[in-house]
């Protein structure tokens, strides 16, 4: 296996595991998971500011996002609003990327990064849940964010909607190559209780 080397001769497995939230270890070990849900493609910067803007995040709350890719959403909401993040991601290289560029920016203190499968995350410290992932795969999480968030949270999803559920409010941006793209924001439980 190759290990690449982050600055000061730090591996990208060595600064992967700093990030790891105690009690947050998968069973099976970090190589076993096969729950891959959605490809990564990079949410638009336009867009992470949109659905950043929509969750209203508030001092003292933290943001999940599930499917973290690289990073870019947690960053800009330790960043932005000084909240607390959280990052699950299941692709090694992706999850080793993200907590470099957490480290990078210097926002250790504010955001983690764990290497893991979010269909076995327990998201109950969520107060807001970012998704970019197809619709199929926000049908099977649906349940489960239903039954650890809790009332007050806020959902969103960008690009793809969470069948089951209404959104509280849309919002169109520009992804891209200039496609338009559509953001969802949920709320808890009133987006789907009746």
């Amino acid at each position: 296996m190759r290990v690449r080397m982050l600055g000061g001769g730090i591996s990208a497995a060595a600064a992967l595991l700093v990030f790891v939230l105690p009690g947050q270890a998968q069973q099976g070990g970090l190589s076993s998971f096969k729950n891959y849900l959605a490809p990564f493609v990079s949410t638009p910067d336009q867009a992470v500011d949109r659905m950043l803007q929509m969750a209203d995040p508030k001092p003292g709350e933290t943001l999940y996002d599930l499917g973290c890719g690289d990073g870019r959403i947690i960053i800009a909401a330790a960043k932005r609003y000084q909240v607390k993040a959280v990052g699950i991601e299941i692709s090694a290289r992706l999850a080793a990327e993200a907590a470099a560029n957490v480290k990078r920016v210097g926002l250790q203190k504010l955001v983690k990064v764990i290497h893991g499968d979010f269909m076995k995350a327990n998201l109950s410290g969520a107060n807001i849940v970012t998704l970019y992932l197809a619709t199929s795969a926000n049908s099977l999480l649906r349940p489960k964010l239903q039954r650890y968030l809790k009332p007050k949270s806020r959902v969103v999803s960008y690009d793809y909607p969470i069948p089951g559920w209404k959104p509280v409010d849309t919002s169109e941006t520009e992804g891209h190559h200039g496609a338009t793209h559509t953001i969802y924001l949920y709320d808890i439980p009133q987006s789907y209780t009746k």
